[in-house]
């Protein structure tokens, strides 16, 4: 098949499969006489595991790693393993950053409904949000 039918077959554009080759993570298709690339199915069968790995937080050089681990030696399902569990690692600091971080919002917000706007000394912008809590994440 080529590029266009592929495109339409696997919801990835053209611009993104001639990306994904550069990088290594689809194989060089085969050329037609007229130069035209012709994929076979199992380009479709790759895409869709490098949008499933993508979904699942991996990154294109993380996927190109997997990929070239199997193609070298085999299941890489370990390796994934490892990869997933420092993902998981990672969203879970994420996560408690953010938590942090609604915490602060919810007690300037509060903060903010105790306040006189009449009383904002004139060398604050806003008296709502000090200067002592930029970047003090409350818990």
């Amino acid at each position: 098949m080529r590029i266009g039918q592929l495109a339409a077959a696997s919801g990835v554009t053209t611009k993104a499969i001639r990306f994904y080759e550069k990088a290594g993570v689809l194989p060089a298709p085969a050329r037609q006489a007229s130069g035209y690339r012709q994929y076979d199915h199992g380009a479709i069968e790759r895409l869709a595991f490098v949008r499933a790995a993508q979904a699942a937080g991996l990154t294109l050089r993380q996927i190109t790693d997997v990929v070239s681990a199997r193609e070298n030696s085999g299941p890489p399902c370990q390796h994934v393993v490892d990869l997933l569990e420092q993902h998981a690692g990672s969203l879970e600091r994420r996560i408690a950053e953010l938590t942090a971080l609604l915490a602060q919002v919810r007690r300037l917000g509060h903060r903010a409904t105790t306040l006189d706007p009449a009383q904002c000394h004139p060398s604050q912008v806003c008296h709502v949000i000090p200067p002592s809590d930029v970047g003090t994440p409350s818990s």
